[in-house]
């Protein structure tokens, strides 16, 4: 197969947010190498000098953009990408995080996954810079809303363990993607590949981790959403859309009784949360605790309408109340 034939019908999809640096350090080197690639870049709007630098550097190397007047977050950020990929006659995408690198052979790889099996969501095997593992599958339990890793299966019946796959890095076909209608709302970051992957599998869909394909993550590196290491402090952003999203999650997709599970332990989970950044963080400042009572409210506001809801047969609550809950 000629070299310039083996990425097409491929697209790379990356939302940006004031990370062109991380673009021009780890997009542009899968980009030079994979001849017939499409990339597209979602630029969710920054600064100015941002989105000229990065309509710059999009031209230099032939990159499509998308240039919306507003932060969209990450799930509709993407969305618009695919759109434009669809455009461009791309049928399998790989979703990608601007601070993770992928190389052409293992992006490759997970093409040919989804073209083989193409209602399969596909991730890498994520590592970090350090060569540790970041991510190599993980579950949510539907009885609490808590996570754990791949390596703690098979989880005990009662916590009704179900898979997803991190939104760092995802390849999916045309086929799946429209049968999943891309990336819900409601979420702007975080919990939206979580939502992804339930939907992919009530639709007969299935989850999978590429033992065969790496990716190397450097989570924190757009924005400082989250750390480099799991006991430095995070973000604002990473703290609030974590607590809240758990419960917009909850309302959209679970029964009654487990969204009432699951707002029972909204406080304990939000404090596992905050842990992630370590107890020091609590000495330089408070702020992460006023982050997390705000999320809280927010997320049992979107419980509470959705309840409401489902107590007078209403319907709609869950994506009004999700729009309006930050």
């Amino acid at each position: 197969m000629p070299e310039q034939a083996r990425f097409a019908g491929c697209a790379v999809i990356v939302v940006n947010y004031a990370s062109t640096a991380l673009l021009a350090q780890n997009l542009v080197r899968l980009s030079d190498a994979a001849d017939g690639l499409t990339v597209v870049v979602v630029d969710n709007l920054s600064t100015a000098s941002e989105r000229r630098e990065l309509i710059d550097l999009a031209t230099a190397k032939d990159w499509s953009t998308v240039l919306p007047d507003e932060n969209l977050g990450f799930g509709l950020g993407m969305n618009a990408g695919v759109a434009r990929a669809l455009e461009s006659g791309a049928e399998r995408f790989l979703l990608l995080n601007p601070d993770a690198v992928i190389e052409p052979d293992d992006a490759r790889r997970l093409f040919d996954r989804v073209t083989a099996e193409p209602l399969t969501l596909v991730s890498p095997t994520v590592l970090r810079p350090d060569g540790s593992t970041w991510f190599a599958g993980a579950d949510v339990s539907l009885a609490d809303g808590r996570m754990s890793s791949a390596a703690k299966r098979p989880q005990p019946a009662e916590r009704r363990a179900e898979p997803w796959l991190s939104g760092a890095c995802l390849c999916v076909s045309e086929e799946l993607w429209q049968r999943v209608d891309g990336f819900a709302d409601g979420y702007f970051l975080y919990w939206e590949d979580v939502e992804l992957s339930h939907r992919v599998l009530a639709v007969g869909g299935e989850l999978a981790v590429a033992a065969d394909a790496v990716a190397v993550h450097a989570e924190g590196g757009t924005q400082q959403e989250g750390a480099e290491h799991a006991s430095a402090a995070k973000s604002d952003g990473y703290y609030y859309y974590n607590i809240r999203n758990r419960l917009v999650f909850a309302a959209r997709n679970l029964s009654t009784a487990d969204l009432v599970a699951w707002r029972k332990t909204a406080t304990p989970v939000a404090w596992e949360i905050l842990l992630q950044g370590g107890r020091r963080q609590f000495v330089r400042s408070l702020k992460p605790l006023a982050t997390a009572v705000r999320a809280l409210r927010d997320g049992r506001r979107i419980v509470r309408d959705e309840l409401q809801s489902r107590a007078t047969g209403g319907a709609g609550a869950r994506a009004t109340s999700a729009r309006n809950g930050s």
